[in-house]
C-alpha cells in the first residue's frame, strides 16, 4: 500500500479538527469520492471482495484508495483519508459490517473507519503495526515507595491504554508513521489519542495521557515493555524468559521485575524489530542470533523450538557513562597502582588478553583500556556483533555476517582478521576471541601489529592460555604443542583477568605477564594479584590488591616510552 510521503507526515492537523480551514471534510473530499467510487467499486467486484466483514473491507477500500491518491497526487490527512474511506464503504451498494449490517443492507457509516497497514513482509513498520494489535499489559518497575494516588494513575493509564490500543492501529497508516520521527509521531498521536479518549468518554489528566502517548510510541518505534528498562542507568542486563518472566542485573544481582508481554507473539514482535534494524532475521530456520541495538548494546536471541519456554531475550546494556581506568580505581574494581601499570602497559604497545567469565566486565575494560590509545592510530575492530565504543578518530569497525537463507555468504571472525591484516592497522582489536581465529590474531601480533587486544572466556589467566593453545588446533593447522606455544609466548605479552564476585562487584584479580619458554611449558609472573580477606556485614567482599613486587618483563620496553621510572614506581 503505498503511503503518505514523509514530506506530509501521518495527519496535519487542521485548526477545528475537521477539514481545512474548518470546512466540513465531506464537502472538500466531495470531488475525490466522486472520482474514487467507481473505481472501489469495480476494484472490489474483480478481487470478489464486497462480501468482506467491515474491518477487512476498510483494509482493501484503503489499499485501493491510496494506490489512487498516489496517482491523482493528493496529499491527505489522517482525518481526512479516515473520512474518505468511511463514505467510500458506505457508498457501496451491499456491504456486510461486522457489526451487525445485514440483509444486504448497507452498514450506517462511523467515523472511526480503519485505516490499512501494509501487508509487505515483516518489516520496522509492520513490526509496529504487530506490536499494536496485540496488547499486552506493560508496566514499569516497581512502584514501591509512591503514594496511592501514583498507582491508581498508572493503573488507569494502563487500562486506557489496552481499550485505545487496537482504535489507534485501526486509524493509522502504519507505513506512514514508520517514516515519522519519534517526536513528530507523538504529536500526531497525541491528536488522535485525545480524540479517542473523547469519544470513548475515558478521562485522562495532562499527565497521564503524556504516559498513555509515551506507551504507545514505545510499542510501536521502540522495545515495548522493555523500554523502561533500557532507559535505566542502574540496570546493566536485561534477560527475557518467555512473555511473563523478565529478570534484570542491577549492582551485580539478578531481579524479577513485574514486566510482562502479552503472548509468545509480542515477544517474537520485539525480536523481529531488533534483528532488522542490523540486517538479521530471526525465525524457525534461524532461531538463533546476535544483534545490537540502535545505542551500541548487545543482545542475542533464541526462539523456539530451541527455546522450550518461548522466545529468551538477552541484553547486554552499553552504558552511557564512559568507563575509565581513573573511575575503576575510584569505585574499587582496580587499585590505583594497577591502573598506573596497565596506562603504562597500553601506551608501550603491548598485547594483552583480557580474560574472564560471562558478564565479568571484559568488554568494559577493553573499552576503558582503548581510551589510551594515541589518536594518530588506526585501529581495525573485529566483532561478531559491534559493541565497542572507541573514542579515537581512526577506527574502522567491521562485524561478522550469517549466512543468508540459503545457507551461503557467511563472513566469520577469521575472514575478517585475513582482511583487517590488508587493511594497514596499527593495533587490532578483537571483541571476542573464540575460535580458529585465534590463530590469525596471533600471527597478526607477531608480525608488527603491537598493541593489539582482545578478550577471551576464561575463569584464570593460565587456562586462557590452554584454551587459546586448543582454539588454535580448531584451525585445522597440524603444528607441534611447542610451536604453538612458542608462537603464544612471543605474540601476548600481558593477561588480565576480571572477575564478578558473588556480592556483584567486578573486580580485577589478576595482571600476569608472559615471560617466554622454559622447555615446553610457557613461563609467566604475577605483577598484582588480589587477595580475600572476608566479607562485610552488608555482605561485601573485602580483600587487597597485592603486588608481587617482581621486576615486570616489559621494563625495557617500558624504558624504551621513558615510562621505566613510573613503572617501578607503579610496583
Amino acid at each position: 500500500m503505498a503511503a503518505v510521503p514523509p514530506a506530509e507526515g501521518m495527519m496535519t492537523p487542521r485548526p477545528n479538527g475537521n477539514g481545512a480551514d474548518g470546512a466540513d471534510p465531506l464537502g472538500v473530499l466531495a470531488p475525490i469520492i466522486a472520482k474514487l467510487q467507481p473505481v472501489v467499486a469495480k476494484r472490489l467486484a474483480e478481487q470478489g471482495a464486497t462480501n468482506l466483514s467491515r474491518h477487512m473491507l476498510a483494509l482493501k477500500v484503503g489499499e485501493i484508495a491510496s494506490a489512487e491518491l498516489e496517482g491523482l497526487q493528493h496529499n491527505l490527512n489522517l482525518l481526512e483519508r479516515r473520512t474518505l474511506i468511511g463514505a467510500l464503504i458506505s457508498s457501496l451498494p451491499a456491504t456486510k459490517a461486522e457489526d451487525g449490517g445485514a440483509n444486504g443492507h448497507p452498514a450506517e457509516p462511523r467515523s472511526t473507519a480503519n485505516v490499512p497497514a501494509t501487508t509487505a513482509p515483516a518489516t520496522p513498520a509492520t513490526s509496529a503495526a504487530n506490536a499494536l494489535s496485540t496488547p499486552a499489559g506493560v508496566k514499569t518497575m516497581s512502584t514501591k515507595g509512591q503514594d496511592a494516588a501514583s498507582v491508581a494513575s498508572r493503573q488507569s493509564v494502563e487500562e486506557a491504554k489496552l481499550k485505545i490500543q487496537p482504535l489507534v492501529v485501526d486509524r493509522i497508516d502504519i507505513g506512514a508513521a514508520a517514516r515519522l520521527d519519534r517526536d513528530e509521531l507523538g504529536r500526531q498521536i497525541g491528536e488522535l489519542v485525545g480524540e479517542i479518549l473523547r469519544e470513548e468518554k475515558i478521562r485522562l489528566n495532562q499527565r497521564e495521557q503524556k504516559d498513555l502517548v509515551e506507551l504507545l510510541l514505545d510499542d510501536m518505534l521502540g522495545l515495548g515493555p522493555l523500554e523502561p528498562l533500557l532507559a535505566d542507568e542502574t540496570i546493566t542486563d536485561i534477560m527475557v524468559n518467555g512473555p511473563f518472566q523478565v529478570y534484570v542485573e542491577r549492582k551485580g544481582r539478578l531481579e524479577l521485575t513485574d514486566v510482562k508481554f502479552r503472548d509468545n507473539q509480542h515477544v517474537l514482535n520485539i525480536c523481529s524489530r531488533i534483528v532488522s534494524q542490523v540486517g538479521r532475521r530471526v525465525d524457525e530456520s534461524s532461531p538463533l542470533c546476535d544483534a545490537r541495538l540502535l545505542d551500541g548494546s548487545r543482545v542475542n536471541i533464541i526462539i523456539p523450538p530451541l527455546a522450550i519456554d518461548g522466545p529468551s531475550i538477552s541484553i547486554r546494556k552499553f552504558s552511557k557513562k564512559g568507563i575509565t581506568l581513573d573511575i575503576m580505581a575510584k569505585t574499587r574494581n582496580i587499585s590505583e597502582n594497577m591502573a598506573k601499570v596497565l596506562k603504562i602497559a597500553a601506551r608501550c604497545r603491548l598485547n594483552i588478553l583480557i580474560s574472564g567469565g560471562t558478564g565479568s566486565g571484559k568488554t568494559t575494560l577493553l573499552n576503558a583500556m582503548s581510551q589510551l590509545i594515541d589518536v594518530g592510530e588506526r585501529v581495525v575492530t573485529i566483532e561478531d556483533a559491534a559493541e565497542l565504543q572507541l573514542q579515537q578518530p581512526h577506527v574502522v569497525r567491521l562485524e561478522t555476517r550469517p549466512p543468508n537463507l540459503e545457507g551461503v555468504g557467511e563472513i566469520n571472525m577469521r575472514d575478517l582478521v585475513k582482511n583487517a591484516l590488508r587493511m594497514r592497522p596499527d593495533r587490532i582489536i578483537l571483541g571476542e576471541v573464540r575460535g580458529p581465529e585465534a590463530l590469525d590474531m596471533l600471527q597478526a601480533m607477531n608480525t608488527g601489529h603491537d598493541g593489539s587486544l582482545g578478550t577471551i572466556h576464561a575463569n584464570r589467566p593460565r587456562e586462557a592460555l590452554t584454551r587459546l593453545e586448543n582454539m588454535i588446533g580448531m584451525a585445522s593447522i597440524n603444528l607441534p604443542a611447542k610451536a604453538v606455544r612458542t608462537q603464544i609466548s612471543s605474540a601476548i605479552d600481558m593477561i588480565v583477568q576480571v572477575s564478578r564476585m558473588r556480592d556483584g562487584m567486578r573486580r580485577i584479580t589478576s595482571i600476569m605477564e608472559v615471560v617466554g619458554m622454559e622447555g615446553d611449558v610457557i613461563t609467566t609472573q604475577d605483577l598484582y594479584t588480589f587477595e580475600f580477606e572476608g566479607e562485610d556485614t552488608q555482605g561485601n567482599i573485602k580483600g587487597i590488591y597485592k603486588s608481587s613486587g617482581l621486576r615486570p618483563h616489559f621494563l625495557p620496553k617500558a624504558g624504551y616510552f621513558g615510562l621505566d621510572r613510573a613503572l617501578m614506581e607503579a610496583m
